[in-house]
């Protein structure tokens, strides 16, 4: 066979058929993958691959923690909608990437993540930084691979790409002993995937999908609930088309903020613990629940045996095994939600009378919006997160991590357009927030990146300021500083009786100073009305910046659904 010269991006790459070592193989693979950024950290087992990196100039940008470099391709991924690609070493190193691993996972992100691995003669020795990375990945990956052998490499490569990008996506790791990457074969990428036991079902039954449309026509009081699997989609323009052709309202799920624009007369905000009235009475009286691509998580649903009482159910999802796993669904839809809402669109079986339901859900939303008291003298986190929103015009990527913070960027920044909201759902991953923004502006370097951070949740992963500080990356950091774990205090204070077992911070580092060290420019600000002024100033400045701003340290997230209630029993509704 002769060899072949292959291009990308105006890159020559090596001729395929060529005999190469493993790293080789593995930098040669990732350029065919279109990779155009590697998040990691070095160390023994790896170093083959970092020389390759070194050699062939691949864009590689160095974390100060695997944490960091994880989170960073996870941001990556929610933005660019491309595999986030995270290259670490063997033992530590590898299990410290287990948690972004697992949060990738309940959150469907694609991710590529090369693990070093020791030789294969001393595997299973407890040699120097060894870790049976595979056993320990195994439930919180969609696959993982080791390689044994280093023709295995190319096709290892392709599969895991594959994998990672279709179907439901989700994090795919590659652990790649030493032995192999410095040995010597054949490179062939020109392979198919052959996965006869992964096909994932993309487009819909189309009986299924008549049996839905028949149901819209009969409901009175129809709504959807959109997910994040939109997104993974890329469906926001056939949602948005289905929306407007049927006049169903529409709520939101956490990480399905975006897929519907956020200000659109239908829609109703985001639904579950935290989420609107409006949402939260609408999925309890709905008569016809759509649910695109959600999990129906327990924060979502609350107590399930009131969870939506009257709904006739449909799930559309590409991945069946969260087809009435929580809640028992009539109309079931396995495919890709961008050509269910197609279909759907094609088969316009429209409601026949629910101007009634309309009127009531908009009724709902003028008597019960979010809300709350403003202060002259205290600096309340959501009329920061509001300035935010009108400072951006709301066209900011905006990245947390999880809390108080989290949720109230959620409730008070309104996302019209998809892959603008970075955050971490279903695992709660407390230091998410920051190095997932540098993922986001890598993903978007033309973008505002506004990180909306906890104080608690900035400092486990603070020192990947480094990486501003080197590359000047002009990502915002907005510290919502209320000196405590403020999710933790206030299930301390409702359902503790105010006994705050270490949730309060009574010393905290001076952030500005903290920033300065890494010659980045930073703010404090307590008086409410400096706030404007001076996010004004931070998101117009020409580089990385920090606000530590000190909001009122008592204010709650509300409304709230207590656990153990259902949709209709919120608490803090506006008084």
């Amino acid at each position: 066979m002769s060899p072949k010269v292959t291009e990308v991006d105006g890159r020559e790459l090596k001729v395929e058929n060529q005999e190469m070592t493993g790293s080789s193989m593995l930098i040669q693979a990732l350029a065919r993958e279109n990779v155009d950024v590697i998040f990691g950290y070095p160390g023994g087992a790896i170093l083959p691959t970092y020389d390759e990196i070194y050699r062939t100039g691949i864009r590689h940008i160095l974390a100060r923690h695997e944490q960091g470099a994880v989170h960073a391709a996870e941001g990556y991924a929610r933005v660019s909608g491309k595999a986030g690609v995270c290259v670490v070493t063997s033992g530590p190193g590898a299990t410290n990437v287990v948690t972004g691993l697992a949060d990738a996972m309940i959150d469907s992100l694609p991710m590529v993540v090369i693990t070093g691995q020791v030789a294969t003669s001393v595997i299973g020795t407890d040699a120097f930084q060894e870790a049976d990375v595979v056993g320990v990945t195994m439930p919180v990956t969609k696959h993982n691979f080791q390689v044994r052998e280093v023709e295995e490499l190319p096709r290892v490569i392709k599969e895991a790409f594959h994998i990672a990008t279709t179907g439901r996506p989700g994090p795919v790791l590659i652990d790649l002993p030493k032995d192999v990457s410095v040995a010597s074969g054949f490179f062939n990428y020109d392979q198919d995937v052959d996965l006869p036991g992964y096909q994932p079902t993309v487009v819909p039954n189309k009986l299924q999908i008549k049996k839905l449309a028949e149901a819209v026509t009969k409901a009175k009081k129809p709504v959807l609930l959109v997910g994040a699997g939109v997104l993974h989609s890329k469906a926001s323009k056939e949602l948005l088309d289905y929306v407007e052709q049927q006049q169903i309202p529409v709520t939101s799920t956490l990480l399905g903020l975006g897929a519907f624009p956020g200000s659109h007369k239908l829609h109703l905000g985001m639904a579950g613990m935290h989420g609107t009235y409006t949402a939260n009475m609408a999925l309890h009286e709905a008569d016809l629940l759509i649910n695109v691509g959600a999990r129906f998580d327990d924060r979502l649903t609350g107590n399930l045996k009131h969870f939506a009482p009257e709904a006739v159910v449909a799930h559309i999802d590409i991945d069946p095994a969260e087809i009435g796993k929580n809640v028992e669904t009539a109309i079931p839809v396995v495919g890709d939600a961008k050509e269910a809402l197609r279909m759907l669109v094609e088969v316009d079986g429209r409601p026949s009378a629910c101007d009634e339901w309309k009127e009531q859900v908009q009724q709902w939303a003028a008597e019960y919006p979010l809300w709350y008291n403003e202060d002259d003298t205290t600096l309340k986190p959501q009329r920061l997160v509001e300035m935010i929103y009108e400072e951006t015009g709301g066209e900011a990527v905006v990245t947390t991590d999880v809390g108080q913070h989290q949720m109230w960027a959620a409730q008070f920044y309104k996302f019209d357009k998809p892959n603008r909201w970075v955050t971490s759902g279903g695992l709660g991953t407390m230091g998410f927030g920051f190095p997932s923004a540098i993922g986001a502006q890598f993903a978007e370097p033309d973008k505002q990146v506004v990180a909306v951070l906890g104080d608690a949740g900035f400092q486990m992963t603070a020192q990947e300021m480094s990486i501003l500080q080197e590359l000047n990356l002009p990502v915002k950091i907005i510290l919502v500083n209320n000196a405590s774990l403020g999710m933790v205090r206030q299930w301390q204070q409702l359902f503790y009786e105010e006994r705050y077992s270490n949730s309060l911070f009574p010393i905290q580092p001076d952030f500005v100073k903290m920033a300065e060290a890494y010659n980045i420019k930073g703010w404090k600000v307590e008086n409410p009305n400096d706030m404007q002024q001076t996010l004004k100033e931070a998101l117009d400045y020409n580089g990385p910046v920090l606000v530590d701003c000190r909001v009122a340290k008592e204010e709650n997230v509300y409304p709230m659904i207590a656990p153990g209630s259902g949709h209709h029993e919120m608490e803090g509704i506006k008084p």
